[in-house]
Parts: C-alpha cells; sequence; structure tokens
C-alpha cells in the first residue's frame, strides 16, 4: 500500500489509501486531511497500523513534530486509531473534539488531555485558515459525531457522510450522491434517526463548495445542494423502516 497525496484545496491535502480487500473487487478508500498553516491541523489520524505509512506521506509535506491539532468526526479506529501516536512524535499537538466525545472517550483514551470543542467553535490555524466545529450526534454514526468546516476555503471535512466504495480521482465534480446511497445499501453504516435529515441540512446552510470525504473522492461544486440530496435520501430510508410515520 502506498498514501497517495493530493491538494483537494488552497493549503488542504488529501493523504489517501486504498485497501483493495474492503468491499472488493472495487475495494475501499481511507482519507486523512492535512491542513496547512503556522499551526497544521491533521482530521483523521488513521487507523493505528497505518500510521508508519502516513506518518512518511506526512513527512513530504512538512516535519511531523509541527502539527498543532488533531481531529476527526468520532471515535473510531478508522478516525482515531493512531491518535497517540500522533501525539508522540508531535509534542505541542493536541487532540481537538466536541465534548462528548472528549466526555465518553477520549479524557481517558487520549495521551494528552484533548481540547473540548463547543458546537460553532473557531479554531484559527493562522495565515487566515479559520476552522468551525459542527456537532452533529448520530449522524452519519456516533454519539459524538462532529466535523470541521474551513471557513477559508468552504472546506466541509465530512468524516463518513457520502461513504462509497472504489478508489476514483482526488477529487469529483460528478455525481457523489448515487455512489453514496450504493455505499449505504452496501454498509448500512448510518445511525437511522429522525434529526438525521434536519442535521445534514444545517450543514447545507453553510453552503460548502468542497466536501472532503473520508471514504470517497472529494467533490467540488454546490455542496449545498449534494448534502440536500443526501438528506432526503435519509428521510427516505427512514420512512421506509417507520410504515406508520406515512399513515395519514
Amino acid at each position: 500500500m502506498d498514501a497517495r497525496i493530493d491538494e483537494i484545496a488552497d493549503g488542504i491535502f488529501r493523504l489517501s489509501v486504498h485497501v483493495p480487500q474492503i468491499a472488493p473487487p472495487a475495494g475501499f478508500t481511507f482519507n486523512h486531511f492535512l491542513l496547512l498553516g503556522e499551526e497544521p491541523l491533521l482530521f483523521h489520524t488513521g487507523l493505528r497500523r497505518m500510521f508508519p505509512l502516513l506518518h512518511a506521506a506526512l513527512a513530504r509535506l512538512m516535519p511531523p513534530e509541527r502539527l498543532r491539532w488533531i481531529s476527526f468526526g468520532h471515535y473510531e479506529a478508522d478516525e482515531c486509531g493512531a491518535m497517540n501516536e500522533w501525539l508522540a512524535v508531535a509534542p505541542h499537538a493536541e487532540v481537538a473534539h466536541g465534548q462528548t466525545g472528549c466526555m465518553v472517550s477520549l479524557n481517558d483514551m487520549a495521551d494528552r488531555a484533548p481540547r473540548i470543542l463547543q458546537d460553532g467553535q473557531v479554531i484559527e490555524l493562522g495565515r487566515g485558515k479559520r476552522l468551525r466545529y459542527i456537532d452533529t450526534p448520530h449522524t452519519p454514526h456516533g454519539w459524538d459525531a462532529g466535523i470541521l468546516l474551513d471557513e477559508t476555503t468552504g472546506t466541509l471535512l465530512c468524516g463518513d457522510l457520502f461513504t462509497q466504495a472504489g478508489d476514483g480521482p482526488a477529487l469529483t465534480e460528478g455525481d457523489i450522491l448515487g455512489p453514496a446511497i450504493a455505499g449505504e445499501d452496501m454498509f448500512g453504516y448510518s445511525s437511522l434517526n429522525p434529526e438525521m435529515g434536519a442535521t445534514i441540512r444545517r450543514l447545507a446552510r453553510y453552503t460548502p463548495r468542497t466536501l472532503a470525504l473520508m471514504h470517497g473522492p472529494s467533490y467540488r461544486g454546490d455542496g449545498a445542494a449534494a448534502l440536500h440530496a443526501l438528506a432526503d435520501d435519509y428521510d427516505r430510508r427512514l420512512l421506509a423502516r417507520m410504515p406508520a410515520a406515512r399513515a395519514p
């Protein structure tokens, strides 16, 4: 395996690892995003066993010991399995996550105390780059779920939203909804709940120009329209599971 590096927006680099053994024959990508600035941030640490691979890839972009922030969508192996390995090589780095994630997992599991982010709180990376933390509980899964929006480039770091199989281009302007629907059909990974569509539509209000997917190609275009379409599909799925909700 190797980590492919692509710049998907100004100062945002996608470090992508394709694993053909997952969901064959298409395989499955694990994407990690480095946001450069005076205080660089890594979104998704990667699986613990992928750490040497990702460490080498990140070192091609900057000295790993300069990392200042480590964040991810929720507490799960592919999102934060190598969290403590990164903390060990970056002595000034802090894990930054929402209140729920810190309370239920990170206060104990992180080798250094995490920075607790309130819903809507902004992290300044320097060089004009601002990241806003947004709580998204149970969306797509995990009580502690949350994402980051780079307000400077309009890039939404989506975590597991729009998950899909395959090893496509780093950045696309094509359809991501159809493959995401197929991915949900394949994996059934989302925690369907009555607030899911509304939560995703709240993200659309930020009108992102780039959607940085953890599993699949990043998308450049009308991010709000893509999010509204994804919310509609989850509403459809929820209604299909709740026949009584359709009764007049």
